[in-house]
């Protein structure tokens, strides 16, 4: 069987909470990014971009979660704080993705929303190839205005996801829903 497609039948998402390290070293992490942007992109328009978190950034980034879920709920009991602390801390490394969809003369914005899926998924990949377990995570963080402001989106941008990158135990497979299910074959 050939290697990529082995690959691919193994992908699956371990939740974060089960990811340990060592995450990917700067290398390995440069190689995930390189082929995670190579992606189809009508008009070379690059509409993503990276936001890295490692190291100490992942605390910071879970404090300034928690401060924003406390605005919204001052009585948030221990358990509900203590998960939005580590909501960016549970794996080594996440690279959030960042769509910069815009309007454009020739190119929809929706090619451009397609364009950085496409990324993600080229992320999970390219981490997998290297030893890595991933998920894609969005949650509310990726869609609420102060926090993407506060890790550095301006207001055009959103969060394509969060790719949480680290060690997993294997998983089990989730049912998967047979091709007879989502394939319509046009008739000729």
């Amino acid at each position: 069987m050939n290697d990529t497609i082995a690959l691919m039948q193994r992908r699956r998402s371990p939740p974060p909470a089960l990811m340990t390290g060592p995450g990917p070293t700067e290398a390995e992490l440069a190689t995930i990014l390189t082929v995670a942007s190579r992606v189809p992109d009508h008009g070379k328009l690059a509409p993503w971009r990276f936001v890295v978190f490692k190291g100490g950034a992942r605390d910071r980034a879970g404090q300034i979660a928690l401060g924003f879920r406390l605005e919204d709920e001052p009585g948030l009991d221990e358990a509900a704080r203590t998960k939005e602390l580590r909501r960016f801390s549970s794996a080594p490394l996440v690279v959030g993705v960042v769509s910069r969809a815009a309007p454009h003369v020739k190119i929809p914005e929706w090619e451009q929303v397609l364009s950085a899926g496409a990324v993600c998924m080229n992320l999970i990949v390219a981490a997998r190839a290297l030893g890595f377990s991933s998920a894609w995570v969005t949650g509310w963080p990726a869609y609420d205005a102060r926090f993407r402001a506060a890790i550095g989106l301006v207001e055009h941008e959103k969060v394509a996801g969060f790719i949480h990158i680290g060690r997993a135990v294997p998983i089990e497979d989730r049912p998967r829903p047979p091709l007879a299910d989502i394939v319509t074959v046009f008739p000729e």
